[in-house]
């Protein structure tokens, strides 16, 4: 019984040492399996991650080397040089023709930068003023009177509506007076005929010319047609805008052109409006313009202006042309060739101011055999003086010294004869008072 019971406990000892490395080897295994565990799973990421690198390199192609031309552009780009400032001198401006014909050093008492000047009275034609009167000059939009007088004369119906075409906006490219009249503009030929008048547009006047029964052709033969009618042996047309330097006159001409001009109050009217808006262009595109006059003294409530026109392309330089009411006459206003963008005007003072502080003593006095004997003595002539000197009257002589006139017209021909002949590049009429004279004296 005994020996059964030892081995019975020897063999329950056996187990329980068996179970004891048992455990014990369990626990030593674990820990060595984590470790295992854990390098076992980054080794794939690992190899997966190198595995990945291969695909990247073949999806994405390895970049070239820049070439000679890419690497010379791009380092232009960085460096961005700063672009130097270039100053270029403006070219100086193109000599008139007057210029070139040396008439802008013509001296005169009121030092006008006019090259040409010329006063006379509208009703008696008498000479108050006169500077290369005779000189034929190129004489720029004042084209456009004619252009005018021509249409009025046509008796056109002024109400029928014309369109600005392509060939007009061709025939004016060369301006540098920018028009805008668009091609298709829709407008009467009363507006036409106003905007070429009133603010000298290009496109007007020949719209006017081309619209003419026989076209533009037809249209310069009439205006040169109508030259020789008044008289005006100077003159010649080529175009009816004033554009080209070919279209030429001489003051006495153009005072003709005036007097006839502002016999017809549409002309007169036109010309001196301040200002206008038509409507400019086509369909949706359509819109008001406004348009104003190129001529300043319009606004001038000093002046009482009938008529006007003023010109300009370097070939002929500033030019106006005017019948206004001064000192209580109608008188003509022609200055050509004037030197600088406002002369023209300042010119057109100086003469409105000298008309203005004399007395120029009305026609009638010098020719009537009972007047001029018994006028007062404060009022009887001096002795004529240099005709490039204000002429005045005083108690010196008691004849009357007749002004000259613009002659009647001649006859048509190539060689018309000059207004006069014998009178000086400069002349100033000898019938001027001052006024503190003319207040002195007892009438």
């Amino acid at each position: 019984m005994k020996v059964g019971m030892d081995r019975a406990s020897s063999g329950w000892g056996a187990r329980a040492l068996f179970l004891t490395f048992f455990v014990l080897a369990m626990l030593l295994a674990v820990p060595q399996a984590g470790a295992q565990s854990r390098n076992g799973s980054a080794k794939p990421a690992a190899a997966k991650t190198a595995s990945a690198k291969p695909s990247a390199a073949r999806t994405t192609p390895a970049k070239k080397a820049p070439t000679k031309k890419a690497a010379t552009k791009k380092a232009a780009v960085r460096k961005a040089p700063v672009q130097k400032r270039v100053v270029r001198r403006a070219a100086p401006p193109r000599p008139s023709v007057a210029q070139l014909q040396g008439l802008r050093a013509t001296g005169d008492p009121l030092d006008l930068h006019s090259s040409v000047a010329l006063v006379i009275d509208q009703d008696t034609d008498e000479i108050l003023f006169s500077k290369n009167h005779d000189a034929i000059l190129p004489i720029a939009s004042i084209t456009k009177l004619m252009t005018a007088l021509v249409v009025a004369e046509a008796d056109l119906p002024l109400d029928e509506t014309l369109r600005v075409s392509l060939d007009d906006v061709r025939a004016t490219s060369a301006s540098r007076a920018h028009s805008r009249l668009l091609a298709g503009t829709a407008l009467s030929r009363g507006d036409l005929m106003h905007l070429a008048l009133m603010s000298s547009d290009n496109r007007a006047a020949y719209a006017l010319g081309r619209t003419y029964p026989g076209g533009i052709s037809a249209f310069v033969s009439a205006m040169n047609r109508k030259a020789r009618d008044l008289g005006m042996g100077d003159t010649r047309y080529v175009e009816p805008t004033g554009l080209s330097a070919d279209n030429r006159s001489s003051a006495q001409d153009l005072a003709r052109l005036v007097r006839a001009a502002s016999d017809y109050p549409v002309i007169r009217e036109l010309s001196t409006s301040l200002q206008a808006v038509v409507p400019v262009g086509t369909g949706k595109k359509q819109r008001p313009v406004q348009f104003r006059n190129t001529n300043g003294l319009v606004h001038n409530p000093e002046w009482d202006i009938g008529l006007q026109k003023t010109g300009f392309i370097s070939a002929a330089g500033r030019c106006v042309v005017m019948q206004a009411q001064l000192a209580g006459r109608s008188l003509i206003m022609v200055l050509l060739d004037s030197a600088g963008r406002y002369t023209r005007i300042g010119d057109a003072e100086r003469l409105r101011k000298w008309v203005g502080e004399q007395s120029l003593l009305p026609s009638f006095l010098k020719s009537d055999p009972v007047l001029a004997p018994s006028l007062p003595e404060a009022l009887q002539p001096v002795a004529p003086m240099a005709a490039t000197q204000p002429l005045l009257y005083g108690p010196r002589d008691t004849t009357l010294p007749a002004l000259p006139k613009l002659k009647p017209a001649p006859a048509p021909a190539a060689d018309a004869p000059a207004l006069r002949p014998d009178l000086p590049s400069v002349y100033v009429a000898p019938l001027a008072l001052p006024r503190a004279a003319e207040a002195a004296a007892p009438l």
